[in-house]
């Protein structure tokens, strides 16, 4: 009995680093020290020892059931920026410049070629957000998964000055919140889903006018990464954010509850956008309830900002030259002095945190 009749197969697994390394090449930056293959990724540290106090800022997650919809269509050569863009923009919302990843694949059977797409993915995704891809894993797991199958999963470290952290302390009443807008379904809620379009008997393959492409081609649209339209935005002179919110799981409200401090209230105005279609086809299709639609989509709200009201119109303008659509979505006040409408929900806090309360109130326009 070998390794290889118990299914695991070495040499497919160096074939696939051997496909990857080009395309992991270009994810670099100069502090990157060694190549790839070695046990440890290396990265060198010395510029923050010029830095007043330091501090780092880590983050890990996946990309959830998306990789189902990457697996029956064949195409892995997208997921790879979900998964980044699912880590590196949550550690821009302390402020934190990204600086190196590590990624993880589980597979039932390893497949260079696809291993390779799914890494260049990821790749280009560090490239885009500035970040060097260091080091990663591939797992080969016989009778735990199907040959087909795999899941995919990163770490990220970045780092920021303790004076410049943002979070709720820096929130005042009277600040606006501005809406970032999103590529579309990103990387969450894929089990609701899946769920409405499996019901409905809609393949993948079918073409949605309303989308203007097919099913899969609407689910498979990458997570847009925020990192250095952020980051510039929050060295800009003249533009002093207070807070940042990454819209992923549990929806908008929760997410930017999460960021405000106890006694803050942020009233958000739905009339402000209008979701891209592909929001109101699942919601119409599953017959899916408001409520519920909000706390597991993103509802075209990708990311928000949270920063002085006559800053907003400039923030704005920023965030429209770095090619991501930007809008006024509502205002911070204080909860004694807020106007909360009695017929919709308020959300306080998410997650583990004991947050400010959020309503969503209005309806989109047609």
């Amino acid at each position: 009995m070998t390794y290889a009749a118990a299914g695991v197969d070495v040499e497919a697994g160096d074939r696939a680093v051997e496909l990857m390394k080009a395309s992991v090449r270009r994810a670099t930056r100069p502090e990157v020290l060694g190549g790839l293959g070695g046990f440890a990724g290396m990265f060198d540290a010395s510029a923050l020892a010029r830095m007043k106090r330091p501090v780092l800022a880590t983050s890990t997650d996946g990309v959830g059931t998306k990789v189902a919809i990457a697996q029956a269509l064949d195409k892995h050569d997208t997921i790879g920026f979900d998964l980044v863009g699912m880590v590196v923009d949550d550690i821009v919302v302390c402020g934190a410049e990204p600086l190196f990843m590590t990624d993880y694949i589980a597979t039932g059977k390893v497949v260079p070629e696809r291993i390779a797409a799914i890494v260049g993915g990821i790749a280009r995704a560090c490239e885009e957000a500035g970040v060097a891809l260091v080091g990663g894993e591939t797992a080969e797991h016989p009778g735990l998964l199907d040959p087909d199958e795999y899941d995919v999963a990163g770490a990220a470290t970045g780092v920021v000055e303790h004076d410049d952290v943002l979070g709720p302390h820096r929130v005042r009443p009277g600040d606006a919140i501005v809406a970032l807008a999103s590529s579309g379904l990103h990387s969450n809620g894929y089990s609701l889903v899946r769920r409405v379009i499996g019901a409905a008997g809609w393949s993948l393959e079918r073409h949605v006018d309303e989308l203007g492409r097919t099913v899969g081609e609407e689910l498979l649209e990458p997570t847009r990464i925020y990192t250095k339209p952020l980051l510039g935005l929050i060295g800009t002179d003249g533009i002093d954010v207070h807070a940042l919110s990454h819209v992923t799981g549990g929806g908008l409200a929760a997410n930017l509850a999460r960021v405000l401090p106890a006694g803050l209230f942020a009233r958000l105005d739905r009339a402000t956008w209008t979701p891209p279609a592909v929001f109101g086809t699942i919601q119409a299709l599953g017959r899916v309830p408001q409520a519920d639609l909000e706390r597991t989509l993103n509802q075209g709200v990708g990311f928000v900002v949270v920063l002085p009201a006559d800053q907003a119109d400039r923030a704005c303008e920023l965030s429209e030259l770095s090619g991501i659509r930007a809008w006024r979505l509502g205002e911070v006040t204080t909860e004694d002095e807020a106007t909360i409408d009695a017929d919709a929900e308020v959300v306080r806090g998410a997650k583990g945190v004991e947050g400010g309360a959020v309503q969503v109130v209005g309806s989109h326009p047609a």
